[in-house]
């Protein structure tokens, strides 16, 4: 197994992990709430200065799962993210987005893989892919028909697929590369879009990739992201539309590279849907600079289990193995039992935070 490719695997599923712990207090909040109430932000603040993983993580982990089972057999890993999307709903997980919630209902109604997803443009699928691009960005097809089984159980949306292409490019690249240039990625992109596989649409495919043009051009620019953001309409915060997410954090990700911590906060302070936001971008970040570029107090001090951050680096060791080899392996086992009571704890987390936000400054 190769060393660099068991540091980007570890370090996407760590980097996503601390990027939606330390932007959840802060989701739904606006740009300037978060400025009046929130500066500077120097590490986690869901409660007693220590944070959780949401559902962006808990996903992120199920795709891991499904992959090292499926040793990236589409069909496979369809069959056991669906299973697994299955199991985590009735664990009764906090603050599901709408489109997953519907799309896990159908699931259990007996609705199949391909059938199961809504008519949503939203971030779900995206949130998943970046470890599929980390696994898979050096097989085309693959990767596009791993994202394309990803993203249909729960968003049957061409803007929903594309988004969650370009994170798993950007991860991909990021994984290979220490440094990207925004037209490196772009043409990469480009590249990804016309392989025959791919098989979406010539004019929304147009209409995304000059969506990703203009990220690009401002990040070569070295446009803040606060301009950046603007210049979309995304004003107080960014928004849940796939296209502004994507958009926004593959703009931060090309200007901040080399630091894990200063990209994270940026996106942060954007306001809007920072846990999905952080943890896509935290993600991209975790394939380019491994654990070890991850502020070591922002990993220490989050809080969880069963999936606690030893578990996440031993998903991530199972499978880079299963990646390096081709081969299917059982999922690494996780403490079922403990979920509910879990998520009763997150869920008043939560709560807290609901009624701290009534609290001024507004």
């Amino acid at each position: 197994m190769k060393d660099s490719y068991l540091k980007s695997i570890t370090g996407c599923l760590l980097g996503t992990a601390v990027g939606d712990a330390l932007g959840l207090p802060y989701q739904k909040l606006s740009r300037n709430r978060i400025y009046q109430a929130h500066t500077p932000i120097k590490g986690h603040a869901l409660i007693l200065n220590k944070g959780m993983i949401s559902n962006d993580t808990e996903h992120l982990c199920l795709t891991a799962q499904s992959l090292i089972v499926s040793a990236g057999d589409p069909i496979q890993f369809s069959h056991n993210l669906a299973w697994s999307l299955r199991w985590w709903v009735l664990g009764l997980p906090a603050g599901i987005g709408g489109a997953t919630l519907k799309s896990c209902m159908r699931l259990l109604l007996g609705f199949s893989p391909r059938n199961s997803g809504v008519n949503s443009a939203g971030n779900g699928a995206a949130m998943r892919s970046t470890i599929i691009g980390v696994c898979y960005g050096n097989d085309p097809s693959t990767m596009l028909a791993l994202v394309k089984a990803s993203t249909t159980i729960t968003h049957r949306n061409q803007k929903a697929e594309l988004g969650a292409i370009a994170v798993a490019v950007a991860a991909y690249v990021a994984s290979i590369k220490f440094t990207v240039t925004p037209q490196n990625y772009y043409q990469t992109l480009k590249q990804f879009l016309s392989d025959p596989t791919a098989k979406l649409p010539d004019t929304e495919t147009t209409a995304f990739l000059t969506a990703i043009d203009r990220a690009c051009g401002s990040a070569e620019k070295n446009e803040s992201g606060v301009s950046f953001a603007n210049s979309l309409g995304n004003y107080k915060g960014v928004s849940g539309y796939i296209y502004d997410t994507v958009c926004v954090t593959i703009q931060v990700w090309l200007r901040n590279q080399d630091s894990y911590s200063q990209a994270i906060k940026e996106v942060i302070y954007l306001g809007g849907d920072t846990d999905t936001t952080a943890a896509i971008l935290g993600g991209i970040m975790g394939a380019s600079v491994g654990a070890s570029g991850i502020p070591h107090k922002w990993l220490k001090d989050i809080v969880e289990f069963p999936r606690s951050i030893n578990w996440i680096t031993s998903l991530g060791e199972r499978l880079a193995e299963s990646c390096s080899t081709g081969l299917s392996r059982p999922p690494l086992s996780v403490a079922y039992y403990f979920i509910p009571f879990r998520n009763l704890i997150f869920a008043i987390a939560i709560w807290f935070h609901a009624f701290y936000r009534l609290l001024p400054p507004y």
